[in-house]
């Protein structure tokens, strides 16, 4: 490559320049307009100092950048913020060891190609100006430790690192107690819960979102509503959050805590009893639906270890579809999903004993979503980007679902959960998202709850106690795993400490983590 390149000086600056805003505007979630200043402050800079053709070059045709691998993981950290919005490095540690195979996230693979391939001709154009400037030689040096310092992606590596040497790695499993059931009800109570793929509460503020959440809503009218329901690491991926709304607790991965760590996952949480666990030893037919493959990131291998009878994916619903290629790139539309959801629910209803069934949805998938035809239906065209349109069919099809159980006479003695795994990833109303504070959502409906709305400040690991007393079983002192039943008086922690405490914790969080990865005996 030549160190000169005299007609395109200018065109590698100004590609350095869109690669340092696209940074900014990256790491500080910032509209990527905001990236035109800096690439003018960047190319001003160029000019002034004429980088790239010094007056007195000392050029050195064969140097090799000491920053190309920290620039490298600076594009792995680009990649990973703008699939996710926050980079979580419990959910990529996690994915690593689960796998991310049968995923339906097909766009983001090219997304990857793209990524890679303009960070490769970002790290040629940075060689050549080390190589054309011997200025930058000096510079890039001390470039090398500021990049490392400062990449989100390391700092959430060092952090795990220093949960190895903290001093005090069990202050999470002091709080934890097992979660027990100490009282029964006289008529045990059926248990339908819905998981709504990232529908999260914050899309309620109709001042941002408009009518998007409008179904839910009117169906939230019917029972306990709650705010103020946030989300703490190693909870905002759909496994984590199905575990940490089920078991009272984050999901911490393994890492090097498993013994099989470079295996295929073989377990999930083995160490802890959860919600399916719980029911099942009352006597509880307990199911699994969901449109997606069972065998992504472990969630088959959850339910299957924790107590329920059938979990069904992707591969056992698709042969009962009528038309086998009515699907995504996830698996079965949620109108489909939710139609063998109805006929689930009259089977269980025929058999003796209670019964759980637990669903969830996929059209408020990130970036886009999925909606299904009924919602072409019903709202009209798909403009293939809109997620408020995918949040209002999700809140549609569940009102829907929910009407149509009703008027079946299928919810007697039944608790009704309407919530999301967790708050959304970055999507298309990502700005709007992120303007403000986020919630989770969470709403009670039947059994006897008296239509109100709670607040408490919250997170997910409270779901499992409050769920036990909605549904009349007592638990020791209002609480199960880490969290505190929300229809007592006892404090949550978050209430106590602070998510951003919490966080803290559980970075440094050792003793628990052993506890979810034992072989069922807690450390």
């Amino acid at each position: 490559m030549s160190i000169r390149l005299p007609a395109w000086r200018w065109w590698a600056l100004a590609y350095l320049g869109l690669c340092v805003g696209y940074t900014t505007t990256t790491a500080f979630s910032l509209p990527h307009l905001w990236s035109l200043p800096v690439i003018a402050g960047w190319l001003a800079l160029a000019w002034l100092f004429r980088w790239g053709a010094p007056r007195h070059a000392r050029r050195s045709p064969k140097a090799w950048p000491w920053s190309l691998l920290p620039l490298a993981l600076w594009w792995i950290y680009l990649y990973l913020a703008d699939t996710f919005g926050k980079v979580d490095i419990g959910a990529v540690v996690f994915h690593l060891q689960a796998g991310i195979g049968e995923n339906g996230s097909g766009e983001r693979i090219v997304a990857g190609a793209l990524y890679t391939l303009a960070g490769l001709v970002m790290l040629a154009v940075f060689t050549w100006l080390v190589r054309a400037d011997h200025r930058w030689r000096l510079l890039e040096r001390p470039l090398v430790l500021f990049l490392l310092a400062f990449n989100p992606l390391l700092f959430g590596i060092t952090q795990r690192g220093a949960a190895i040497v903290a001093e005090d790695g069990a202050w999470l499993e002091r709080r934890y107690v097992p979660p027990e059931i100490t009282a029964t009800p006289t008529d045990p109570p059926n248990l339908i819960y819905l998981y709504l793929e990232s529908t999260e509460g914050t899309y309620a503020d109709t001042s941002r979102f408009g009518d998007a959440y409008a179904d839910l809503k009117a169906l939230g009218r019917r029972g306990v509503v709650f705010h103020g329901v946030r989300q703490l690491d190693n909870t905002g991926w759909t496994v984590a959050g199905m575990i940490s709304s089920q078991c009272g607790i984050p999901l911490i991965p393994a890492g090097l805590m498993d013994d099989n760590q470079l295996e295929p996952l073989e377990r999930v949480v083995p160490g802890v009893d959860c919600l399916g666990d719980l029911l099942s030893a009352q006597g509880y037919q307990l199911a699994f639906m969901g449109g997606a493959s069972n065998e992504f990131a472990g969630k088959g291998l959850f339910y299957r270890q924790h107590g329920f009878d059938e979990v069904l994916g992707r591969e056992a619903l698709r042969p009962r579809l009528d038309d086998p290629n009515y699907l995504n790139s996830w698996g079965l539309y949620d109108d489909s999903l939710f139609e063998m959801a109805v006929d689930k629910v009259r089977r269980l209803q025929a058999r003796p004993g209670p019964f759980g069934l637990f669903t969830i949805t996929l059209a408020g998938h990130p970036p886009y979503g999925h909606p299904a035809q009924a919602c072409l239906d019903n709202q009209g065209p798909f403009d293939g980007e809109d997620i408020l349109y995918s949040v209002k069919c999700t809140g549609w099809l569940a009102r829907r679902f929910i009407d149509r159980l009703d008027r079946e006479g299928l919810l007697d003695n039944t608790l009704v959960v309407v919530a999301s795994d967790h708050l959304s990833m970055k999507n298309s109303a990502w700005q709007s998202l992120i303007a403000g504070p986020r919630e989770n959502t969470l709403m009670l409906l039947g059994n006897g709850l008296s239509p109100r709305t709670v607040h408490r400040e919250a997170s997910m690991v409270d779901v499992l106690p409050t769920l036990l007393e909605a549904m009349g079983y007592g638990i020791p002192a209002h609480r199960a795993g880490l969290g505190a039943s929300l229809l007592s008086p006892a404090r949550t922690l978050v209430e106590r400490h602070g998510v951003e405490a919490l966080n803290a914790r559980l970075h440094e969080e050792r003793a628990l983590q052993q506890r979810l990865w034992s072989n069922g005996a807690p450390p």
